[in-house]
């Protein structure tokens, strides 16, 4: 089968196993996996910030993030597509308690001056605005991600209006593939930054928080309190740091191979519509007498896998798992869907 469904349905090579079977492990609660700490000072010197904190999941990080940056009756402003929003079961009103204030931008993108105004006063009856989150890139957007100059500009609003800046990262590394900046030159603009390891560059399980060494303490706490507790974690930290070490450039692979489907796509009667592709993710809708049941049934049948992102709207996502082969298979069978 040929798996668009998601990058994370990439399996670790022989080479991570490896290197996952030899990892040396301690108890992570009590801050003694040394694979585990390696990992964290790994990814904290990429992004140029003190500390780092390993949990299970991309939610896991972001919802830490939201509650160590907020308090209740606080309010976060976001892209109303962001997975913040969208994707993680309304966490930041279960574990957080605050509110949230929605921009509808552009293909999941915010700009410094829509951030600026819903920015709230400071009266008795509204919401302290706190804390910003930008996804990079954005899943439900379609890939989309942000210039250097556009992600200066949201810092520096955040800087004038005191608000705090999280980066939803889970796909960073697609985007700085793309755009050739040095993640260091990301960790300067953001309080804290998540990024996802079991995605594009191919690890099992694992996400990690970034920020400064106070705000990764406190956190710390956040991801005990939410079970993320894990004790000889190191096994599975040791794949993330050869994804860290290994995976990173290939991803533009999976960039370019996107773009080639969506190339396809763009000529095909029975798409409407198609979402600028500019990473690894590629979103189209169909026209109105092609329901997506139909259409990802027909592709099953001829060994594809995708998923459905509303009644008419599929999503296809490139992977390290995802050959050239596969991705010229698959322009094929497009070219040969009849409805």
């Amino acid at each position: 089968m040929i798996n668009l469904i998601s990058d994370t349905a990439t399996k670790p090579c022989k080479n991570m196993l490896n290197a996952m079977m030899n990892a040396e492990v301690g108890d992570d609660v009590f801050s003694a996996d040394p694979t585990v700490n390696k990992l964290q000072e790994l990814a904290a010197n990429m992004f140029g910030m003190e500390a780092a904190l390993y949990c299970p999941s991309g939610t896991m990080t972001n919802q830490i993030a939201i509650k160590t940056h907020t308090n209740p009756m606080d309010e976060m402003i976001c892209e109303q597509l962001s997975h913040v929003y969208q994707s993680e079961n309304a966490g930041y009103a279960y574990n957080s308690g605050i509110g949230v204030s929605l921009i509808q931008g552009k293909n999941g993108k915010i700009t410094a001056k829509q951030i600026r105004e819903r920015i709230k006063p400071d009266y008795d009856w509204l919401p302290n605005s706190k804390l910003v989150v930008v996804e990079n890139t954005c899943n439900i957007g379609g890939g989309g991600y942000y210039s250097t100059e556009e992600l200066q500009e949201v810092a520096d609003v955040c800087t004038e209006n005191n608000l705090i800046l999280h980066l939803d990262g889970a796909r960073i590394f697609n985007a700085l593939v793309e755009t050739k900046q040095d993640p260091k030159e990301i960790g300067k603009l953001f309080d804290s930054i998540s990024i996802c390891i079991s995605k594009g560059l191919g690890a099992p399980v694992g996400s990690l928080l970034i920020g400064k060494k106070d705000f990764i303490k406190r956190a710390r706490k956040f991801r005990k309190s939410m079970g993320g507790g894990m004790r000889q974690a190191g096994y599975l930290a040791a794949a993330c740091i050869y994804a860290l070490e290994n995976n990173i450039d290939r991803l533009s692979l999976d960039n370019k191979r996107a773009k080639q489907l969506g190339e396809s796509l763009r000529k095909q009667s029975y798409v409407s519509m198609l979402r600028p592709v500019k990473t690894n993710i590629v979103i189209f809708d169909l026209i109105d007498a092609v329901p997506a049941t139909l259409f990802l049934e027909k592709l099953n049948k001829q060994g594809i896998l995708a998923v459905a992102f509303g009644p008419h709207t599929v999503r296809f996502v490139t992977h390290l798992d995802v050959s050239q082969e596969q991705v010229d298979k698959t322009c094929e069978i497009l070219d040969s869907l009849n409805f």
